[in-house]
């Protein structure tokens, strides 16, 4: 397995990059985040993953090694491809992919061109437990199991956007489940944040 390349960018195409290692130019499909970090004379390290096969040896270059980890554990799920793998990392991201399955958010994961209700049903069955947890501003969320009236509103919120979800989305899914905290607050208890970004995540969904 080839697990990184490393050199000067050559070359910088729509889907792919190619990398000079030793005098050889190495050519890496990639996402457009992962090539929107590299420039052409300019050296750079991707993670990478082959895939081989009968007739071709394809090399998919990554920014991050949590990149490359999610999209070999993608391909473990029916019907996930290298390629519709890529296309799920390139609409979103590793954090963002891992809170959509363990959300069973049907509709973030049909927005990746090739993934049609019944397919996305599917990988959320296959890779719920595989996939792992959110981290970051994610993890902040659904590690502040409790908040005030105030910081559980901004924790969602922060939560959202960090999964890519627009601000006026995410005010939109608070306005849905104000009333699940409202109850929690008017029986003397906090809203637990956890639950309440992940019934968030549902409204959105179903929309």
């Amino acid at each position: 397995m080839i697990a990184s390349v490393a050199g000067k960018v050559t070359a910088i195409a729509p889907d792919g990059a190619v990398i000079e290692v030793g005098g050889v130019g190495i050519l890496t499909h990639c996402t457009p985040g992962t090539l929107a970090t590299l420039r052409v004379g300019e050296e750079a390290r991707l993670a990478t993953s082959l895939v081989v096969r009968e007739e071709s040896l394809t090399l998919f270059g990554f920014a991050t090694d949590d990149e490359r980890a999610v999209f070999e554990l993608l391909q473990t799920a029916s019907g996930v491809g290298p390629k519709l793998a890529l296309a799920m990392l390139a609409v979103h991201t590793p954090n963002a992919l891992r809170v959509a399955v363990a959300a069973a958010d049907l509709k973030a994961l049909t927005q990746v061109p090739g993934i049609g209700q019944k397919g996305a049903q599917r990988i959320v069955l296959e890779l719920k437990d595989r996939l792992g947890t959110p981290e970051a501003a994610v993890d902040a969320a659904l590690n502040g199991e409790r908040g005030d009236a105030a910081a559980w509103r901004e924790q969602v919120h922060s939560g959202l956007v960090g999964l890519g979800y627009s601000s006026k989305d995410a005010d939109e899914a608070i306005a849905a489940v104000e009333p699940d905290a409202d109850a929690e607050l008017a029986a003397g208890r906090q809203p637990r944040v956890a639950t309440l970004l992940k019934a968030a995540l549902r409204s959105l969904s179903v929309r």
